[in-house]
């Protein structure tokens, strides 16, 4: 139990070092990087240090806390090898299922407490990120959608928009479409506009014409100047960008893409994916753990340089991995589901393979 306490502490001050050092690495490089969008688009440095790069260390702490974790695991476990400290716990008995545990303990902690701060913390950041990032660099995000958009509103009601800003939640060239089960049209209105109206949480029609049409195919029509009528289909649910679930919650983005399923909206693949992505992404801290302590395990000619080496070169596999899958996901040629769960699903298997291995 001594030992364990003394592994894990060991463990935790080696992540938390790697952790601090990625992040200065990371922001450098970025900014370095991103420095000239940053002045050519008018951002002062003021808001580039206080408000950018707070928020963004959030989601380089999500990305980098597994290879911290693996890096530590795979230093520590190496010096242990290196040391002897492993054959001697070795030929007292001890296997490397054993030896895996105080690693585990620290694993399953960050893995908690990643999923944790992936799930809500993350999101809040994000949002101010991304924010920042639409106003001041060429490679913000961009919308998936902002014309000739195609919404359900209910079975049977279709709303088209020629275009929809999302700035100003308004949309041009409205036309509402309501249908009988067997197709028959019953109703159509035509808008130039269409506002969404925050204290009543209302859209408001703007020159509206509403064609009524009856059992025989006869035509009534009626102008208005404005119309508020109540929608399914909220403002977010007309324009999307690609960065939309990075800054939900996971309870929010469930809603929003229950909403966007709902409204007919398509291209869904990459929202899935990221959405599935905030389950699965915290398990790769466990993950290399578990691939780390055996393969620093094992005394290799070249000492620790080999061990790291050979160690980065599995978990760079294990991240390019999940980038060369997600796009499937995000084309729908497989499921987004296993898009975002099947790389962590193979190298866990492949993890306990070495373990499996190693025990021999």
């Amino acid at each position: 139990m001594t030992y364990d306490l003394h592994i894990i502490r060991r463990f935790i001050s080696g992540y938390l070092l790697l952790l601090v050092g990625l992040i200065v690495f990371f922001v450098v490089l970025h900014y370095v990087e991103y420095i000239d969008d940053f002045m050519d688009r008018g951002a002062t440095m003021k808001e580039v240090f206080l408000t950018y790069y707070p928020n963004y260390v959030p989601e380089i702490i999500r990305l980098i806390s597994p290879l911290a974790l693996f890096i530590a695991a795979v230093f520590l476990t190496g010096r242990l090898s290196q040391k002897l400290e492993l054959a001697s716990l070795q030929s007292a008995g001890v296997s490397i299922y054993r030896l895996v545990v105080p690693f585990l303990v620290v694993g399953v902690f960050v893995t908690g407490c990643m999923f944790w701060f992936n799930g809500w913390v993350v999101p809040q950041t994000n949002a101010v990120r991304l924010t920042f990032e639409q106003n001041f660099t060429k490679d913000a995000q961009g919308q998936a959608e902002f014309a000739n958009i195609h919404r359900q509103n209910a079975p049977g009601s279709i709303i088209s928009v020629s275009f929809y800003d999302r700035n100003s939640k308004t949309a041009t060239t409205v036309t509402i479409q309501s249908f009988l089960p067997d197709g028959t049209m019953t109703e159509r209105i035509d808008a130039e506009r269409m506002m969404w109206i925050d204290s009543t949480s209302t859209w408001q029609l703007v020159e509206p014409t509403v064609r009524t049409f009856d059992t025989a195919g006869n035509m009534t029509q009626m102008d208005f100047a404005v119309i508020d009528t109540s929608l399914s289909i909220l403002p977010r649910d007309f324009a999307r960008t690609q960065g939309d679930v990075d800054a939900m919650s996971i309870s929010a983005a469930k809603e929003y893409l229950e909403a966007l399923e709902r409204t007919g909206a398509n291209r869904l693949g990459r929202p899935l994916v990221m959405y599935y992505s905030k389950f699965s992404y915290p398990f790769s801290n466990l993950i290399l753990i578990l691939l780390a302590v055996p393969l620093a395990s094992v005394r290799r000619r070249g000492g620790q340089a080999v061990q790291i080496g050979i160690g980065l070169a599995f978990a760079f596999i294990y991240l390019a991995l999940m980038k060369l899958i997600e796009p499937f996901g995000y084309a729908g040629e497989i499921s987004p589901l296993m898009a975002a769960w099947a790389p962590h699903v193979v190298f866990l298997l492949f993890a306990l393979f070495v373990m499996q291995r190693v025990s021999k």
